[in-house]
């Protein structure tokens, strides 16, 4: 990996997933990635207590959430990471709590970074228009309709709007994904510092 191990040390950076059906790689190489570099993620979902990952269509494992996005303050959180799967973003972008706080992260101009379908969530959090995304193909009509231009690309970072947003199209393309998050989370952390 390519990012020195304290860039964000000290640095809360929320991952929001519903209760049942985050890609697990999509889930635990990011936050491993977050956690090298220094930074503590905080697992956030609709329900308190346990989240079920999935591994492509088979049971995977369970994680302890250490909070609901129902009660949580996106300003006590440095960046938003929103993994993937199919069943994880369309339970989300129905939860009224969740699609608020990744609108008031969105918003606020904190990173945030989507992988493969979790660009539903964006879509939902009016967090797309006028910006640049890549996804899992066929989320492209859906990004499209939302006002955003979609890109076929492993990682693309757009800085027009008010905060960065990191994404990317599938688990094959986590360690260029994971690179691009770290920095650009570094980034955005050091100018909200200054």
């Amino acid at each position: 990996m390519g990012w020195p191990l304290t860039t964000l040390t000290g640095r809360t950076i929320a991952f929001l997933v519903a209760p049942y059906g985050v890609e697990q790689q999509e889930l635990t190489s990011p936050w491993q990635a977050v956690a090298e570099s220094g930074g503590v993620p905080r697992l956030l979902s609709t329900a308190p207590g346990w989240v079920r990952a999935v591994r492509h269509h088979e049971p995977g494992d369970t994680f302890a959430v250490d909070g609901p996005v129902a009660e949580a303050d996106p300003a006590d959180y440095d960046g938003l990471v929103l993994p993937g799967g199919v069943a994880n973003p369309d339970q989300l972008r129905l939860d009224r709590a969740a699609v608020s706080f990744v609108h008031a992260c969105c918003a606020s101009g904190r990173p945030v970074a989507a992988i493969c379908h979790a660009a539903w969530t964006l879509i939902e959090a009016d967090a797309v228009r006028g910006r640049t995304l890549t996804s899992w193909p066929s989320l492209r009509t859906d990004l499209v309709n939302a006002g955003a231009r979609w890109v076929d690309e492993e990682v693309h970072v757009c800085r027009d709007g008010p905060g960065p947003l990191v994404t990317s199209r599938k688990p094959a393309d986590l360690p260029v994904f994971e690179d691009a998050l770290v920095t650009e989370f570094v980034h955005a952390v050091a100018k909200r510092r200054t």
